[in-house]
């Protein structure tokens, strides 16, 4: 029998999640849950690069939180805890930054996009704007995977220079300490294909950059008239239409059963359904399948409910794991 492996995944608090994450990230990692040993952190300090608003950062972080427990994580098999609840992240960081090359950092991702767009302004100082926090965002990544050993970090594409910077730092770190003590290498487990990429409701990748997503947990009546925005054409309701074209259409075919999917393409193609019925389908399928998690996510953010207790009890596990790591690392670089 294969070793267990150690997943982790790193989660934004950047508000309530939406419908394309719970397909896209949400639903994968509760079902890797059910089989592997899995840790799961809400990442508040890299909020701070961008949320300067300490209300809005609490709410976010409480929000993620209660939707991840609401769509089903199990905290006694899964520890999920506060990023910030562990201080070894912190001192493992600063130890990780004595072995980082500086160019290293320099061919970050989010570094170079921030410095492209100064330049694309016409802006002379092509590093304004651009705080410590984001140029050594790698650095405390790689102290988020490497402080918890994890064997494997579930991440989007987008994200896959993130784990590379990780074996890098650990290899670097390995090269001058590893007759004492060696990181284990993480590797990236990627989604295949792109059938967890959502449309929003206009069309493109559904985003909160974009202003385009529905929110997991949206009230009824607000999910109703979003879904009812979803823009269509002018076509007929006894003409026939193109599914594949609808967004309303792909977005049912995520979350509804193919015994309820088929008879609708079936009327699409074949002339009879409108798309004020189609919106009215989904909107349904959506409801039921979010509405009892709704009423969980209310009441976890509650005050004074389980919450904070699930999230202090999380900490409490990850730092067994996270204390003994760094005790190794401080042994193998003369600090113990």
């Amino acid at each position: 029998m294969a070793a267990t492996k150690t997943y982790l995944t790193g989660v934004q608090t950047s508000g309530m999640p939406h419908i394309g994450n719970y397909i896209g990230a949400i639903k994968p990692a509760l079902a890797a849950a059910s089989a592997n040993d899995t840790l799961y952190f809400l990442a508040d300090f890299h909020s701070l690069n961008s949320v300067k608003d300490p209300d809005r950062l609490r709410n976010d972080i409480r929000s993620v939180a209660a939707t991840w427990l609401a769509c089903g994580l199990d905290p006694q098999r899964t520890v999920i805890y506060r990023q910030s609840s562990i201080p070894e992240v912190f001192e493992l960081s600063s130890i990780l930054a004595s072995v980082t090359a500086k160019g290293l950092m320099n061919r970050a991702h989010a570094y170079k996009a921030a410095r492209d767009r100064n330049e694309a302004a016409g802006g002379t100082d092509l590093d304004a704007g651009v705080n410590m926090g984001l140029f050594n965002y790698p650095i405390l990544m790689a102290a988020d995977i490497l402080v918890m050993e994890a064997d494997v970090v579930p991440v989007g594409r987008d994200q896959v220079q993130h784990i590379e910077y990780t074996g890098d730092i650990a290899r670097a770190f390995n090269h001058l300490y590893g007759d004492s003590y060696a990181f284990p290498i993480p590797q990236g487990a990627y989604p295949e294909g792109e059938a967890s990429i959502l449309p929003g409701i206009d069309g493109r990748k559904m985003s909160k950059s974009y202003d385009n997503h529905i929110p997991i947990f949206l009230p009824e009546n607000k999910l109703k008239k979003l879904v009812r925005r979803i823009p269509t054409d002018s076509t007929p309701v006894e003409a026939p239409k193109d599914p594949d074209t609808s967004v309303p259409f792909q977005l049912l075919a995520q979350f509804a059963p193919a015994e309820r999917v088929e008879p609708v393409r079936k009327r699409l193609e074949e002339g009879g359904m409108g798309w004020g019925e189609l919106k009215n389908e989904l909107f349904e399928v959506l409801n039921e399948t979010f509405g009892p998690m709704r009423e969980r996510y209310d009441e976890l953010v509650a005050p004074g409910r389980e919450l904070d207790a699930i999230l202090t009890a999380g900490a409490e596990r990850a730092r067994e794991r996270s204390r003994a790591t760094l005790a190794k690392v401080r042994t193998a670089v003369g600090i113990d």
